[in-house]
């Protein structure tokens, strides 16, 4: 199976300074996290969760290209993106 994310929802931890949002792998539920420092800086600068998760939909696309290539390299029980990634 392929992963998809027909679920458009995501949250934001402050806790942890990251998004959270979950892809599906045919019934299996995916969890993403994406440090809120893969975001573009230019997209999120006042550290309001709004912003975050405005920038987050803004670039959901990539986010999600990504996530499809860290789960490519194998299974595990979430995942968490960094700039790092995004390179």
């Amino acid at each position: 199976m392929t992963l998809n994310f027909p679920n458009r929802s995501r949250s934001y931890d402050a806790a942890a300074k990251r998004i959270r949002f979950v892809g599906h792998d045919g019934m299996f539920e995916v969890p993403f996290f994406l440090e809120i420092a893969a975001l573009s800086a230019a997209t999120a600068t006042s550290g309001a969760e709004a912003e975050y998760l405005s920038a987050f939909d803004a670039e959901r696309s990539s986010i999600q290209d990504v996530a499809r290539e860290a789960y490519s390299h194998g299974r595990r029980n979430m995942y968490v993106l960094t700039r790092a990634d995004f390179r």
